[in-house]
């Protein structure tokens, strides 16, 4: 007997008797999580993919620190989640990508190439007196350790004296015990859903390698490094106490978070080589294994290297930011100081005395000193302690100007020698000296909204600006620089065709179809945007100062207007600014140039360029795929298409679904996926609004569910056009799909996701929506079709509903009685806004078919949605 006669026999048992139904059902609801979970890998790898490709395209203009295990791991990532979105899609649709995934080996194959070998030398040194090191050594020393050695070599600020333990002595540890084919065992029993289990993991781990003997080569190097240090400071080993600090490959930069790893402080010699193994231990922390997990970054891509400094008994510390990291545009300097050692004001133990000076060093503008009640000190034995500070101190400020003014300008340098604003830690010597402990780059806010300025680029001294009127303020810089040019609006397609040269584009959302006038244009603003999008690749690769997310561009910035757009400060100014043309010019760039620089451009070739901007174009295909971002784009297209159809997945499963108990007009029934209904509630196969907490199906309910005026007022009725949908009724032959008027709707929800399918009458409708904190992840789609009436009239209420879809922001496509829209990569609030309007829009396009009796009425039935009227009438439609 085939399948398919049994499965209509299961159906019809199902039906007649109820037999197999509740097995029926669970098989589907579990069909509907599968395809869920899918999706949401899918959407998860397309944002981590898209972080990674502007992450990388930062480090293009060379003025940020990376080497070649950065360009090892960020592709091993890139490769991780393309891989991830085609099995995620090969899953949601059931149908198999070889040619995607043959794509991904090519490109990972020609990364290899373009990158080369591993070199590894086998007799690279151990340790690395700071005096010989730099920035361009970041693979042996890592970030800390190389930023350090540049900061006192090539600045030439004052540092702590040490040395590194380079990442050649951890491999060779690592190596001589085993440890790495130890370590893979372990991992092999660890869940990431099970928090015990990664604990256990980790503890297995560290303990495993605190067991671990060093190799005699690797204890002999950090022991005698150890010992010239104290011969060059004057005091004997056993006297000289350090700092360990951590140095891991891609600390301080994109791919590590804020005390990830461990530092040590007040270190004896007695503990230095049990020290350097806790150190190196902290790779293995619980968060540092899953953020490795999450981020498809492989062990082998990281190794520790450690920072052994001279331990400073600081009598005061603190840290400075070159540029005040709430108001960019301040002309400050900010500094944070408190009595004794440095953790107490990075860690927030104390209040620290804030001082503000100008970056140009004209003077101290600014003092708040803080009461310092106690501060923590280093003790006999190896040990920190906190010790109260002295009645006389406590409200003294703990810097005078001149040293305020002495570390502003050590800032100031910093700042020149890297080309972007710095986050600095300092200490004051028992001598009065001011030593630098660390400098990196400093996350800036790009507006009033206070978000992550992008880039980590280096910012101009902007002039201040008189005269002239700022029409708009805000957004996010998705690349830095300044332009000049009349504004021109671009809503649709054709309005790229004439786009003139040295425009500034304003439109209302971010589009990677605006790349064919990138060359052309002076700037570019949109209202919404995120700046690791598709369109901000762009930019960066094209060079377009661009700000995303100002608000109302549209409005406040007329058609032809000249305007100065300064993507800097994210200001934008009527008229030519003279002060500001011109502005952006190239800064002293570190890393250009540089073998590891060459490197990452061909390994970018292969990652970055998008080809598929289109998804209308025969183009958008297989075929055309060459590069990751090629691959991303088209799986993301292609998986909404089968987001759609798992509506059609819940007909025919009433029994698995809840009706929902409130006044829609619909026969609705809902489906939780998990997490969109209260716990508890649903179980009598009924739920109401109330119970609901779903987001984007609250939103759209606050349309759907109809209103006492709405239930008051009476459905219009045009007679003409009633006659014409019942005579068309009459004479046409049953639907083989069978929809008839009441069937069932459904509603398919999560906490953040929504399938909505309405079936009404002769008509079908779907949403389908996510909507979470990820603005790269959220989006809706709503496809229309059908109708009682004749194709002319479907037709015309296909056309109104593309108007009105239009207007709140949709892309809209219109074939036939088909309307098809997208809105995506909106902040949750404006999805939930967007959705509200669709439960209205689906509540006011019911029935109305038979109202579009004439060309008028496509038009009047948008201006009358757009009214807020309940219904659509039938007054001005035509006779």
């Amino acid at each position: 007997m085939s399948s398919g006669i049994v499965g209509r026999l299961k159906r019809f048992f199902a039906t007649q008797y109820g037999i197999g139904r509740h097995a029926a059902q669970e098989d589907a609801s579990r069909a509907f999580r599968v395809k869920y979970n899918f999706f949401q890998e899918l959407l998860e790898s397309n944002s981590e993919l898209l972080k990674i490709i502007a992450d990388m395209e930062t480090k293009q203009d060379g003025r940020e620190l990376f080497g070649m295990a950065y360009l090892r791991s960020q592709t091993s990532r890139a490769v991780f989640h393309a891989m991830r979105m085609i099995r995620a899609f090969e899953g949601l649709s059931g149908r198999k990508c070889p040619a995607l995934g043959a794509l991904v080996e090519r490109i990972r194959e020609d990364i290899k190439q373009a990158m080369g070998a591993r070199q590894d030398a086998a007799d690279a040194a151990y340790v690395l007196p700071l005096t010989r090191v730099t920035a361009a050594m970041v693979d042996e020393v890592g970030g800390k350790c190389a930023n350090l050695g540049e900061v006192g070599n090539r600045v030439g600020l004052p540092v702590p004296r040490g040395f590194a333990v380079t990442t050649a002595a951890f491999r060779a540890f690592f190596a001589a015990s085993g440890l790495g084919e130890e370590i893979a065992r372990i991992k092999l029993t660890l869940s990431l859903d099970d928090p015990a289990s990664l604990a256990a993991v980790s503890e297995e781990i560290q303990h495993l390698i605190l067991r671990a003997e060093l190799p005699p080569a690797v204890s002999a190097a950090i022991v005698e490094a150890h010992r010239g240090m104290a011969d060059d400071i004057g005091v004997s080993p056993a006297d000289l106490m350090v700092a360990m600090r951590s140095s891991a490959i891609g600390e301080d930069g994109e791919l590590s978070f804020a005390g990830q790893y461990l530092s040590i402080l007040n270190v004896p010699a007695e503990r230095l080589l049990v020290s350097y193994k806790y150190v190196a231990a902290s790779l293995f922390t619980p968060r540092a294994i899953s953020y490795r997990v999450l981020k498809g970054i492989a062990d082998d891509d990281v190794a520790m290297s450690v920072a052994c400094l001279e331990m400073v008994e600081s009598r005061a510390a603190g840290v400075m930011y070159t540029r005040h990291p709430l108001h960019p545009e301040l002309d400050r300097v900010i500094v944070n100081a408190v009595w004794g050692l440095g953790p107490y004001a990075v860690d927030g133990v104390v209040n620290p005395d804030t001082y503000e000076a100008a970056r140009d060093g004209s003077g101290v503008a600014d003092k708040r000193v803080a009461d310092k009640p106690v501060m923590l000190v280093g003790v006999p034995g190896g040990t920190l302690a906190e010790r109260p500070v002295p009645d006389e101190l406590r409200a003294l400020p703990c810097l005078d100007d001149a040293r305020i003014l002495e570390l502003a300008a050590y800032g100031m340098a910093l700042e020149r020698h890297y080309g972007c604003p710095q986050d600095v830690e300092w200490a004051l010597d028992p001598r009065g000296r001011l030593v630098i402990l660390q400098s990196r780059p400093l996350a800036m806010a790009s507006g009033p909204d206070g978000g992550e300025f992008s880039g980590h680029c280096a910012r101009p001294d902007i002039p201040e600006v008189t005269g002239h009127e700022v029409l708009a303020a805000g957004g996010e810089t998705a690349y830095p620089g300044v332009g000049v040019g009349p504004v021109v609006h671009v809503r649709r397609d054709e309005d790229l065709e004439a786009f003139p040269q040295g425009g500034v584009l304003v439109a209302g959302h971010s589009s990677p179809k605006y790349m064919v006038v990138m060359p052309r244009c002076a700037a570019i603003v949109t209202e919404h945007g995120s700046v690791t999008g598709h369109m901000a690749s762009l930019c960066r690769e094209f060079g377009a100062p661009t700000l995303l997310g100002v608000p109302d561009a549209l409005t406040v910035l007329p058609p032809g207007e000249v305007v100065t757009v300064d993507a800097w400060s994210a200001r934008i100014y009527r008229g030519r600014v003279e002060a500001l043309a011109g502005l952006d010019v190239p800064r002293e760039i570190a890393m250009r140039d540089t073998p590891v620089h060459g490197v990452l451009m061909r390994v970018l070739s292969h990652v970055a360029p998008l080809h598929l901007l289109d998804p209308k174009s025969p183009q958008f295909s297989e075929k055309s795929c060459s590069t990751i971002h090629d691959i991303m784009r088209l799986l993301h297209e292609w998986s909404y298409a089968e987001m759609f159809r798992i509506s059609d997945m819940a007909s025919g499963q009433s029994g698995m679904a809840m009706r929902l108990d409130a006044v829609t007009g619909l026969d609705l029934y809902v489906i939780d996926l998990g997490g969109g209904v209260a716990e508890g509630c649903g179980a009598r196969g009924r739920v109401t609004p109330q119970e609901i907490v779903s987001r984007p199906f609250l939103a759209l309910l606050d349309g759907l569910v109809l209103g006492d005026e709405q239930l008051r007022t009476p459905r219009p009725v045009h007679l003409k056009g009633f006659m014409s949908v019942l005579g068309e009724q009459m004479m046409s032959q049953p639907r083989a799909d069978g929809q008839r008027f009441g069937e069932k709707s459904y509603a398919i929800i999560s906490d953040k996701y929504l399938n909505f399918s309405s079936r009404v009458g002769y008509h079908y409708g779907v949403l389908d929506c996510y909507c979470g904190k990820t603005v790269n992840k959220n989006y809706i789609t709503f496809s229309f079709k059908g109708g009682a009436a004749d194709d002319v009239k479907r037709a015309r209420r296909a056309r109104g509903i593309a108007l009105i879809l239009e207007r709140l922001g949709f892309v809209v496509e219109v074939t036939g009685d088909r309307v098809a829209g997208r809105f995506q990569k909106f902040g949750a609030q404006v999805i939930e806004d967007r959705l509200t309007s669709m439960g209205r829009l689906l509540q006011f396009t019911r029935q109305t078919d038979m109202l579009m009796v004439g060309e008028d009425s496509v038009t009047a039935m948008a201006e009358c949605f757009f009214t807020g009227a309940c219904q659509f009438t039938a007054e001005g439609m035509g006779k």
